[in-house]
């Protein structure tokens, strides 16, 4: 498929296994210790506003054609259903640390946590879980201390700093330094499709201070509407929290523009699945 591309240094690449079509980040597969992916909507077997590759089990689909979705996206991954695990997300900036305990959880276990929208683990053959159809999935690699967290950032998540409060409590618990992080914005709405009131407008005004921030991120459209790059401001804060700008990939893709191949909860008006992204450290490495 023609996909719509924005223009920047790197360009997601298309892959293909089977019957699944994803994306992955080359400045990640250069870390040389993950796995990752983030899923596109070709593949799968739910059907109707589902089609194809929905990951959601609280999106009207049948159980057995989500399931049978996560056992396609595992065998790319090479690992098994109980080696993932799933967020919980309410547009919050709260993280949790897992490990092998967690195993399954979101799939073949029921979580025992709620309200979580960013994962970190340090061991390998955990495959970390986000959801999407417009927000920001985070991606974070320590390639020193041999870390990665995921997190779901939508304007609520942004205008709280998520990038930040990941890279704090990847110091925290694992020692990271940003300088050693490799970091990924992935597939979401961009500026020209994502418009918000001024409510939202200003609360971005008030936390991105800095010279030109706010202009960089906001645009003024009129009777109170504006044009929000989440992109840019997710950007400004990895690199307010010490990564370098070189070692963060910016993602060339919109959803909205691609809804045809990625779900889009304002290009389809909420009538949608659920696209995930996935990260994990590798094995034997």
């Amino acid at each position: 498929m023609e996909l719509y591309r924005h223009t920047g240094k790197w360009k997601m690449r298309q892959n293909r296994a089977g019957e699944v079509e994803y994306l992955t980040f080359p400045l990640l597969e250069q870390t040389g210790i993950v796995r990752h992916l983030f899923t596109t909507r070709v593949g799968g077997v739910s059907e109707g506003v589902c089609s194809s590759m929905n990951l959601s089990y609280a999106r009207g689909d049948k159980k057995e054609a989500v399931d049978e979705n996560y056992r396609r996206i595992a065998r790319v991954l090479g690992c098994g259903l109980e080696d993932i695990v799933c967020s919980d997300q309410t547009h919050t900036v709260n993280l949790r640390v897992v490990t092998g305990q967690d195993g399954g959880k979101g799939i073949v276990r029921p979580r025992d946590y709620h309200d979580v929208d960013g994962l970190l683990t340090d061991e390998p053959g955990l495959v970390l879980t986000t959801f999407y159809a417009d927000c920001v999935p985070l991606y974070f690699v320590d390639t020193r201390n041999r870390a990665v967290a995921l997190a779901h950032s939508g304007w609520r998540g942004t205008v709280a700093r998520m990038g930040r409060c990941v890279t704090e409590k990847m110091r925290q618990v694992y020692g990271t330094r940003p300088e050693d992080l490799t970091a990924a914005i992935g597939p979401s709405i961009c500026r020209e499709c994502y418009e918000v009131s001024e409510d939202v407008a200003e609360a971005f005004w008030q936390e991105f201070r800095g010279p030109g921030q706010a202009e960089q991120i906001l645009e003024k459209k009129g009777g109170g509407k504006y044009q929000l790059d989440l992109w840019r401001a997710n950007e400004i804060i990895l690199q307010e929290a010490g990564i370098p700008a070189g070692q963060i990939q910016v993602t060339d893709l919109c959803t909205c523009h691609n809804s045809g191949y990625l779900f889009s909860h304002r290009a389809s008006q909420g009538k949608r699945g659920n696209l995930g992204a996935f990260l994990g450290l590798c094995e034997n490495r």
